[in-house]
């Protein structure tokens, strides 16, 4: 297990511990941890409702794909440290990030 911080946007942050050997993305484990990711292309890189920032621990994660690189485009609010969170696969890598929600739809359920 690894532990990452997730912040909403209202500044929420709650730490989560991950299991790293399931093969599972951040957009899974945002959903699991009931945050409201809407993922509406259900991981494909394609709609962009589940765009992070990644505040610590970017130069651990793994490159972008072309196909994250053409949505972040397409985003207002992208950054350089922007990240769509179901193309981040959860592996020891992940350990100590820190997340900040930027979709819409991101405020915490119950």
């Amino acid at each position: 297990m690894i532990n990452i911080t997730v912040l909403n946007k209202l500044g929420d942050e709650k730490v989560l511990e991950v299991p790293e050997d399931m093969g599972l993305n951040l957009m899974e484990i945002l959903k699991a941890n009931e945050y409201n990711v809407l993922a509406t292309c259900g991981g494909m890189a394609m709609c962009g409702t589940c765009h992070v920032q990644v505040l610590e621990g970017m130069d651990n994660l793994a490159g972008h794909s072309d196909a994250e690189l053409d949505m972040l485009d397409t985003l207002p609010d992208a950054a350089p440290n922007s990240r769509l969170a179901c193309q981040l696969r959860v592996d020891e890598n992940m350990a100590g990030a820190v997340f900040q929600l930027c979709a819409e739809e991101d405020i915490e359920i119950g």
